[in-house]
């Protein structure tokens, strides 16, 4: 099979995975998975450049959108309540994950699967629900566990790269001096914007004719993955933060997201999700040690989120509590993203590979299936 058919049946999947989608009632993300791997299965979907160059920008412009989802400015206001139960759920959920490993005797890997966090998935709810208590308290935790995720898939990806040494040693030094110089220059932006406000509206104007805004915010994104690039750290980190730069600073744009969603939602990112399910074996799915790998992935975090969550138990309900900890138990493309910078360094064999997809797609059908179960329970408001 060539190039040309190759982009033909791309875009026949493009173009179909929308009415799946609604057909099927799951998320699209999940049917480009399936549908990716369905097509791989019959080996219509081969290794290219191409493909792969595409699925790879299209993974990083995820975390690119996933970066906008964060105002620093904001986020720097969070009730200190909130924040420091933030990092207590965050911190019961490794100590959970360090216990559950031990108990069950798992790889290391495992110590970085299991408290993976994203909030991806949980605005697409938030989309369906509307807001409430618990969901809002989902997303603001949510963005300081994919903070610390996001840091820790930094320093993995330099372990896979470059091993335990003087050179891991270095790339986590070198990462410190990044993140140092970019809140300092948040600061500095900050202060320079305050004194000077007209300036961003020079930069990106609201009677946009050139479409300044699009230009600023794709060469943000191309910067700061180059500078990870030169700094050999990964570029997961510099797509999410050109993310949150452009949200914290220009968010007198309201219309910014909006323009920049449907090019990576309809193309770039649905791409990612295709080549990610054509690289899933269909012929796993009868290996009962690929299945109990996987289900015990998802009992566990599940389980794991559930008993963290319980730190809430003042906030919330015992019905919001379980909807908060549904929604942060979805880290699907953190986790494929993780499994496969994995897979490539041979940290983990093809089995785990696809236990991992299989179990990042499961999540979401039990997540998202259990929240809308959930939220049909009615509980007395007298608690």
């Amino acid at each position: 099979m060539g190039e040309i058919e190759l982009i033909v049946i791309i875009s026949i999947l493009l173009l179909i995975a929308p009415f799946v989608s609604n057909i099927l009632k799951l998320p699209i993300a999940v049917v480009e998975i399936i549908m990716g791997s369905l097509v791989g299965s019959f080996g219509l979907l081969h290794d290219s450049h191409m493909f792969e160059l595409l699925a790879e920008v299209g993974f990083l412009y995820l975390m690119f959108l996933a970066g906008m989802e964060v105002n620093l400015k904001q986020f720097v206001k969070i009730d200190k309540k909130i924040f420091l139960l933030g990092g207590l759920f965050i911190f019961f959920i490794f100590l959970l994950t360090l216990i559950s490993v031990s108990i069950f005797h798992l790889s290391n890997i495992f110590i970085v699967i299991l408290p993976m966090i994203s909030v991806g998935l949980i605005v697409s709810v938030q989309k369906e629900v509307g807001k409430s208590k618990w969901i809002e308290m989902a997303i603001t935790i949510g963005v300081i566990g994919e903070l610390v995720s996001i840091m820790v898939l930094t320093v993995i990806s330099g372990i896979f790269k470059l091993g335990v040494g003087s050179a891991m040693y270095f790339s986590i030094l070198k990462l410190i001096i990044l993140i140092t110089i970019l809140i300092v220059g948040f600061y500095i932006t900050k202060v320079l914007f305050w004194w000077f406000p007209t300036i961003k509206h020079y930069i990106m104007p609201n009677d946009d004719k050139y479409n300044q805004d699009i230009r600023l915010s794709f060469a943000l994104f191309f910067i700061m993955i180059s500078i990870m690039i030169y700094l050999h750290l990964d570029m997961v980190l510099g797509a999410f933060v050109a993310g949150m730069f452009i949200t914290s600073f220009f968010e007198h744009n309201v219309e910014l997201e909006h323009k920049l969603s449907p090019f990576g939602f309809g193309f770039l990112i649905t791409i990612f999700f295709i080549h990610v399910g054509s690289t899933f074996d269909l012929r796993y799915l009868i290996d009962l040690k690929m299945l109990k790998i996987t289900f015990l992935v998802v009992a566990l975090m599940l389980g794991i989120r559930i008993f963290a969550t319980l730190i809430f138990i003042k906030l919330m309900s015992l019905k919001e509590i379980l909807l908060f900890a549904l929604s942060l138990s979805m880290p699907l493309t953190l986790l494929i993203a993780t499994s496969t910078l994995a897979y490539q360094s041979k940290s983990i064999d093809l089995m785990h590979y696809n236990a991992f997809i299989l179990a990042s797609i499961l999540e979401v059908l039990i997540s998202m299936i259990g929240i809308k179960q959930v939220l049909k329970i009615k509980i007395d408001k007298n608690r």
